[in-house]
Formats: C-alpha cells, sequence, structure tokens
C-alpha cells in the first residue's frame, strides 16, 4: 500500500470544516484495533479505498523534504506563507488538526505547527484520542497558544483508555481551552454489556464542557451484531448513514451552523 505524503495541506472536509494534519494515520490500528476504534474508524475506512496505509503514522511539515529542511528556502517559505494566509481567510472561525491520525503521535512536532499557523490568528482546534500523553514540560508552550484541546472518549473505550482520557481532559484544563468529544450510542438496555456501557456514557456526559458525536458504524459492526447497541437510518448532510443515536437532539448537519464550533464556545 501507499504511504502518506509527508507535505502538510490544508483541506475541507465534507462538513465543511478546514483540516491542517499534522499526522497521517495511526499506528494504534497496527497494533490493537486492526479495524480501528470501535471496529469502524471512518478515517481507516476512507484511506483504504485510496490505497493508503494508514497504519503507518506519517508526520506532516511545511517543507517538500523533512530530511533536509531548509527554513529559509524560497519554496518552502511560499509554502508556509500561502497555508498561513489560506488559514486566515477561511469561513470559518477556527481551523482544526487531527482528523485522519493522531495528532498525540508527536506533541512536540504538533505543536510546532501550530506556533507556526498561529500566525493566521485563528483559534486551533486538536483532536485526539491521547494515544500519547502531551509531555508536561510542553504545558507552557500549549499556554501560550489560542489552543481548544478536543479530547475524544467514548464509553465503547476500554477502563484503562477511559481513565487515561479523563486524566488528560482535566490536565489540559491546567493550560487550555479543555473539552470532552464524547462518541455516543444508543445502548441496548436489554443487554448486560449495553446497560453497563450506557450507564458509563452517562457518567461522561455528567462532565463539562462536552461535545456530542454520533457514532456511525457499519451494519455488520460487532456492536451491532451483537445486540449491544441500537442503529437507525437517517440523514447525515446529505445522504442517509447508520447511525447509532443517543440523544434525538444530537447535531448531524454541517459544520457552519453546528452550535459547538468543535468547543471554542466554550472558552
Amino acid at each position: 500500500m501507499k504511504q502518506f505524503k509527508d507535505r502538510i495541506t490544508l483541506v475541507k472536509n465534507s462538513r465543511g470544516c478546514f483540516i491542517l494534519d499534522t499526522i497521517k494515520g495511526c499506528s494504534v490500528c497496527a497494533k490493537d484495533k486492526p479495524r480501528g476504534c470501535y471496529d469502524d474508524c471512518y478515517a481507516k475506512n476512507i484511506t483504504a479505498r485510496y490505497g493508503l496505509d494508514f497504519t503507518r503514522p506519517v508526520k506532516r511539515d511545511f517543507y517538500r523534504d523533512t530530511a533536509q529542511a531548509r527554513l529559509f528556502d524560497f519554496d518552502d517559505a511560499r509554502h508556509t506563507g500561502e497555508i498561513i494566509e489560506a488559514i486566515r481567510n477561511i469561513p470559518m472561525p477556527f481551523v482544526r488538526i487531527g482528523e485522519m491520525g493522531d495528532p498525540s503521535e508527536d506533541w512536540e512536532h504538533t505543536l510546532n505547527i501550530c506556533k507556526i499557523i498561529a500566525l493566521a490568528e485563528k483559534p486551533i482546534v486538536i483532536i485526539t484520542k491521547h494515544w500519547k500523553a502531551i509531555p508536561r514540560d510542553l504545558y507552557k508552550e500549549i499556554a501560550k497558544l489560542d489552543i481548544c484541546v478536543n479530547t475524544s472518549i467514548s464509553a465503547l473505550d476500554s477502563d484503562s483508555e477511559i481513565i487515561h482520557r479523563l486524566i488528560e481532559y482535566e490536565n489540559m484544563k491546567h493550560c487550555c481551552n479543555s473539552v470532552l468529544r464524547i462518541v455516543s450510542c444508543d445502548f441496548n438496555l436489554d443487554n448486560p454489556e449495553g446497560k453497563r456501557r450506557s450507564e458509563i456514557q452517562e457518567r461522561l456526559f455528567g462532565k463539562t464542557p462536552t461535545i456530542d458525536t454520533v457514532f456511525r458504524p457499519s451494519k455488520d459492526n460487532p456492536l451491532i451484531v451483537n445486540k449491544i447497541i441500537h442503529a437507525k437510518v437517517v440523514t447525515f448532510l446529505k445522504s442517509k448513514v447508520l447511525a447509532s443515536v443517543h440523544d434525538s437532539q444530537a447535531y448531524l448537519g454541517d459544520c457552519a451552523h453546528c452550535l459547538d464550533q468543535c468547543g471554542i464556545i466554550y472558552n
């Protein structure tokens, strides 16, 4: 399979959000989760369609050749300037990092990119599962920037993953805007495992601030097959998709009209 390219790019996703991924891919898929998180990682599924190896993370940078980075090379400086100007002019109040890969694969690299794009004077949203904890000596660097960290979590996570992510979520409150981004499900309360996870989910939503992200599984997902969650066909943007909807009021539209705005409003 092909590897991701290492040249960083600004892209607009289907929901109208602008993404600048510092990492493409996720090493966890190579070791513990071959189908990705919750056996249905949309990022892994999408990249597989293009023949890209999602299991081998690639750092993305402003340079054409990261092995021989030349900060003052004209083409490199032009590339950096073009992205900063593009971010400054996007029709959204923030730019997001962490869609097709987890920034926690290399926190120092991610923050180095954040320092550069901060010149665009837009809030930066980082979405992460904290596979690697943020080194404590980087807290002071985070505090200097306008960053909102979305800690992605779910009652579907293991107990140890939930504990780790809640610790990181609370720690982030000391240096930046910290939001709990909950991948939620409509759990089957008649199933013992479904009931247990529903109780965990209720406790997660007791935290503040939180964002509700509806889980969109495939029809053969083990959680559906084993009747742990309920799922139904809903309208997502302009398409019909299968989703497990915990809250009937959960937002399934484009980013421009989302009230949460990836948590920057909670700052």
